[in-house]
């Protein structure tokens, strides 16, 4: 089924040294930009992480040192990605809980500061999961019915992507074809910052969603604990925590 789009949208995938969302750099960035009115645009970038890409990694998705060691950084070519996602909604399998947050990551490092709260997020693996629960390969021979598709080559899994999002939409009646309603039908979780450190709470509130806080309101933490603010900026969590963090200790000080 052809996607029933307000704004232009990015199905993509990364392939990465890691899954460490705070170490790890991607070493490729395949997508697909759909436009309302159908027209395609998609690509494929190696990108230079600047770090030793662990063999473990490299067994996964074939791509070693030597395959990127000409190829631009991140920091190259971020702002001219971040051109051409300007306005656009976001689609991907898992993307919700990793590569969203690890571009978010990228571009928070090298100074580009992209706007996410904007757009909208479409994890086609959590309609899967929801739907059928199996993985991108076994969702792909579910839905396309290909027998031949292997996974790990980043533009040929957002192909693969794209096409499993059509096909659910195709079979299953209930899914409505707009992106509004299916960001909300494959979030599993209201997050505040991407990684999910921080949600809403059924009142939306932001709640802290991890350690001794967790489902605590976080101005109640800021006000009683102040030290755990000055805790999570200085240890290893994303910038994109730390920089919604920030933003609810400024707004909440305003108010006072």
């Amino acid at each position: 089924m052809k996607l029933n789009l307000k704004r232009p949208l990015i199905i993509f995938d990364l392939e990465t040294t890691g899954v460490n969302v705070t170490q790890d750099h991607i070493v490729e960035i395949g997508y697909i930009k759909v436009e309302p009115n159908g027209n395609e645009e998609s690509k494929c970038i190696r990108i230079n992480p600047g770090m030793h890409i662990p063999e473990k990694s490299s067994e996964v998705h074939g791509i070693t040192d030597e395959d990127v060691k000409d190829c631009p950084t991140f920091k190259e070519i971020a702002q001219d990605l971040a051109n051409t996602f300007r306005g656009c909604d976001f689609a991907g399998f898992n993307s919700n809980h990793f590569d969203i947050p690890m571009l978010a990551e990228e571009f928070l490092r090298v100074g580009v500061d992209y706007d996410f709260t904007k757009a909208r997020f479409v994890d086609v693996q959590n309609i899967f999961h929801k739907k059928e629960q199996r993985t991108l390969v076994a969702a792909y021979k579910f839905y396309v019915k290909d027998e031949d598709f292997n996974a790990h080559a980043a533009l040929d899994d957002t192909r693969a992507t794209y096409e499993v999002l059509q096909s659910q939409l195709d079979r299953y009646p209930d899914l409505e074809n707009n992106i509004e309603f299916l960001s909300e039908y494959s979030s599993n979780t209201h997050n505040v910052d991407l990684a999910g450190r921080i949600i809403y709470n059924d009142q939306k509130e932001p709640i802290f969603n991890f350690g001794k806080y967790k489902d605590h309101p976080v101005v109640e933490v800021l006000e009683k604990d102040p030290g755990y603010y000055g805790w999570i900026m200085s240890s290893d969590f994303a910038l994109n925590t730390k920089q919604v963090l920030t933003k609810i200790r400024i707004e909440h000080a305003a108010k006072k």
